[in-house]
């Protein structure tokens, strides 16, 4: 059932597409707040829920920014090479730093042009950095958050989750409050770091803060669906729901969550909510044989 697989994009709500669109994407492990782990044997546990079951991604060598450089450039033509050629001599001629942000923003320009982005979002974020802006740094941060769900290799994937870390990590420090950079960061280490619980961390403090937030509720309650705390998954996506009743993921998932419970009747009405709100009827014939599979 294609409406039914991956990330299910179409679920969600225009205006919170930046900070959600990492949410389908979590290979994820458990959360909660007790800092005392359960008696239990396995393997490492995360406070409240019990053992991990995946292999943390800090096990993975990172690739460097020269093997990516080096590996990138071999297929470039021989236009754009003489292109960054040109550039890179501005950069080594120039020897006040401040004067070197609107080059490495020009370098970064040219690797766009040429479709190279991993190399392109490095040379923006050198630039961000050296502006120390933070509306840059967050761009930088975004298009590196972007590349790591795309990345060919886990080491790829591992370089651009720490290239985004230090570009939102940067950017909060100059924007402490930033409650959608927040959220970039934790997917960042959630996702592409395998730090799940310093992603966890930041979305608990948002909702300490804001408990009515509705992407941080939505991704506490997708990583509560993973971990199979139902009942802590129902509560996030119901807080969701108080503020916007429409909001289609929500919507989608706390029918799933109650189908997981076993109430199949409560599934049942949010599914049907569900083919309302989305409107679409290849979608409705999707969720129409999803529903006869279990009911």
């Amino acid at each position: 059932m294609r409406y039914l697989c991956g990330n299910l994009k179409f679920l969600r709500s225009a205006h919170y597409i930046t900070l959600t669109a990492a949410v389908g994407l979590l290979a994820l492990l458990y959360w909660g707040i007790n800092t005392v782990p359960p008696k239990k044997e396995g393997g490492p546990v995360t406070p409240e829920h019990g053992p991990m079951t995946s292999a943390p991604h800090n096990t993975i060598k990172t690739a460097s920014f020269d093997s990516i450089y080096t590996a990138t450039r071999l297929q470039l033509p021989a236009h754009a090479i003489g292109e960054i050629d040109s550039v890179e001599k501005l950069v080594r001629a120039i020897r006040d730093s401040a004067r070197m942000a609107p080059v490495f923003t020009d370098l970064a320009k040219v690797w766009q042009e040429h479709k190279q982005l991993p190399v392109a979002a490095y040379y923006y974020a050198k630039a961000a950095k050296l502006e120390n802006s933070e509306k840059k740094l967050n761009f930088a941060g975004q298009l590196f958050l972007d590349l790591m769900h795309e990345a060919g290799s886990a080491s790829v994937q591992a370089w651009e989750a720490q290239q985004a870390i230090e570009c939102f990590k940067r950017s909060l420090e100059l924007n402490p409050d930033n409650d959608t950079t927040k959220m970039a960061l934790a997917a960042s280490y959630i996702e592409g770091a395998g730090e799940t619980m310093q992603g966890v961390q930041l979305l608990l403090g948002i909702t300490r803060e804001k408990p009515d937030n509705v992407p941080a509720n939505l991704m506490l309650g997708r990583l509560s669906m993973q971990s199979g705390q139902f009942d802590k998954a129902i509560q996030r996506f119901e807080t969701v729901l108080q503020h916007e009743p429409e909001n289609t993921e929500a919507t989608y998932f706390l029918a799933e969550a109650y189908k997981s419970k076993g109430d199949k009747k409560k599934a049942i009405e949010l599914f049907e909510r569900v083919k309302k709100l989305v409107n679409k009827p290849e979608f409705s014939r999707d969720i129409d044989q999803y529903i006869n599979s279990f009911k």
